[in-house]
């Protein structure tokens, strides 16, 4: 194939999607592809094969064997065009949606291949997966470009390996249910006894509030928090368990810590005598030693339920992490205004957390296979499960456009919805 090849393509992408054409025509071309010899042959980009390089005409058909006989479908990655044009053989399909994950390799594969017979089809919708802030189901995600993705398209693609990863996740939470029920029998007494998170519901409207994480960025605001311990207006500080080591060091309490976990022992969260509100998760031991007012809570997890009706308590949002409750806190309290304090879903500087050793709280660098965009547009390392964290985040932040969210740092990683600081990224 040639150039002639890609102007047809793009003729037809023309006539059909003529904002997306004008993109296409102002994207630089791929510095670095070859072709990587097979019995049909692929595409080889930065050490990725973008399809089988002996038989991608099964490997598609098995791709779309996952997919549901639906009417509308969803592709993200083009790859060499074989899935959207097995697709497209379905009787049932009225209307299949292309995402284009890497607009360079996108051109690249209309260069030297034909592809005109699906572009033209009238059920395909063509779009760049950049220009979406939300995946859509059902789906199928090339594996090749989700490697492949553009730093714009960093986000459905996020999104896409979350939604992917999902059941793995909770096959390995189901595997610690017996010792969490066990936890939740043996915290009966204390949720008898303690108050109910509830009671601060709306306790503080229109207040702003710091809701403060243990990502690394956090040394960096302790002076900041240290000054405001001595201000009689100062913002609302809820601080997440991890976080607390760091900031009884530096003579910061904050009003409420928040923890959920069923691993934070006495080590990760030293009794204080500040507010504590707390999943019944959490272990017994760290409970009793807790010298300030404890608050139970639960999430919305199927495994509460039975609690839940024995022994109402406040609901709070989680999405994984101990930072989506302490975020709801301050939101259900009537925070209007809440300013994010080391929460980097990422790894800045090549830590994982201030205040503990790399390794110390089960996260090491080694598990950093994955990138994020931070406040600079630079790329940084992170992780999967902080990678969900921050999705289930901006998908709360997303739904709550009365609150002003604002970032404390440009290092981390972006979280969408979420403006920076002028105070603490200037």
């Amino acid at each position: 194939m040639s150039d002639a090849c890609l102007t047809q393509h793009l003729a037809i992408i023309a006539s059909r999607w003529p904002a997306l054409a004008t993109i296409l025509s102002q994207t630089p071309p791929l510095s670095s592809a070859s072709i990587m010899e097979g019995h049909c042959g692929t595409l080889l980009v930065d050490g990725i094969q973008l399809t089988s390089r002996h038989d991608r005409i099964s490997e598609a058909q098995q791709q779309a064997n996952s997919l549901p006989v639906k009417p509308h479908l969803n592709v993200y990655g083009v790859g060499l065009g074989c899935l959207p044009r097995i697709l497209l053989q379905r009787p049932t399909l009225t209307q299949l949606n292309v995402f284009i994950m890497n607009r360079a390799l996108f051109l690249l594969t209309l260069t030297l291949l034909e592809n005109q017979d699906w572009l033209q089809d009238p059920r395909v919708c063509l779009a760049l997966a950049a220009d979406e802030n939300e995946i859509r189901l059902p789906f199928f995600a090339l594996p090749g470009e989700l490697r492949l993705a553009e730093d714009a398209a960093s986000g459905i693609r996020d999104r896409l390996i979350r939604e992917i990863t999902l059941p793995h996740t909770n096959r390995r939470y189901e595997q610690h249910l017996p010792a969490l029920r066990q936890r939740l029998a043996d915290n009966r007494h204390l949720l008898k006894r303690d108050g109910d998170a509830a009671s601060l519901f709306a306790s503080a409207p229109g207040r702003q509030a710091f809701v403060i994480g243990a990502g690394p960025t956090l040394k960096s605001h302790l002076p900041r928090l240290q000054a405001l311990q001595c201000q009689p207006e100062r913002p609302l500080l809820i601080a997440v368990d991890t976080a607390c080591r760091a900031l009884f060091a530096h003579g910061i309490q904050p009003d409420w810590v928040v923890s959920i976990d069923h691993l934070i022992d006495g080590e990760k969260l030293p009794p204080a005598d500040c507010g504590l509100v707390y999943f019944p998760l959490v272990p017994t031991g760290t409970l009793t030693a807790w010298r300030g007012k404890r608050l139970a809570a639960y999430s919305s997890s199927p495994l509460y339920q039975p609690q839940r009706k024995s022994q109402p308590k406040a609901l709070l949002y989680s999405g994984g992490s101990v930072i989506h409750p302490a975020v709801d806190l301050a939101v259900q309290m009537g925070c209007l205004d809440v300013i994010l304090l080391g929460a980097d879903f990422a790894f800045p500087g090549g830590e994982t957390h201030t205040g503990w050793a790399v390794g110390a709280l089960n996260t090491t660098i080694e598990q950093a296979k994955h990138w994020v965009l931070n406040g600079h547009d630079q790329r940084i390392r992170t992780n999967i499960s902080f990678t969900g964290y921050r999705i289930q985040l901006e998908r709360y932040i997303a739904a709550h456009p009365e609150v002003c969210f604002w970032n404390g740092s440009r290092e981390g990683a972006r979280i969408a919805d979420c403006r920076y600081h002028p105070e603490f990224t200037s």
